[in-house]
């Protein structure tokens, strides 16, 4: 499975963007789709998932400003961010689920100035 992950960006702190992130496989294979988030120099961080049922998990540091979801009849899952404060900056990774295999996209960078 190949994950096209896209939307990153620099934006003021109130501000907002929305990340894309298509799979390359059926919607009915893959389990949860999510974004972590990784900060220089810590680890990779659950930021929000979507499971192929739509039931929805998010960190606590966003709940409230960002919302997942999926596209209607493809397998793309967007995470829109709103209300982005400094410590949302670092880069986010598409993450795609399924029973014997987890894979990851190539990262985008959000930055978010104060």
């Amino acid at each position: 499975v190949q994950l096209q992950a896209s939307g990153g960006g620099l934006v003021q702190a109130g501000g907002s963007l929305r990340l894309s992130c298509t799979a390359s496989a059926t919607r009915s294979s893959i389990n949860v789709m999510g974004w972590y988030r990784q900060a220089p120099g810590k680890q990779r961080d659950l930021v929000a998932s979507i499971t192929n049922t739509g039931g929805t998990t998010y960190a606590d540091s966003v709940k409230g400003r960002f919302t997942i979801s999926r596209g209607a009849g493809e397998n793309t899952v967007y995470l829109q961010m709103n209300s982005l404060k400094p410590e949302d900056t670092g880069v986010y990774f598409c993450n795609a689920k399924q029973v014997f295999a987890n894979y990851w996209g190539q990262g985008t960078q959000v930055t978010v100035s104060s």
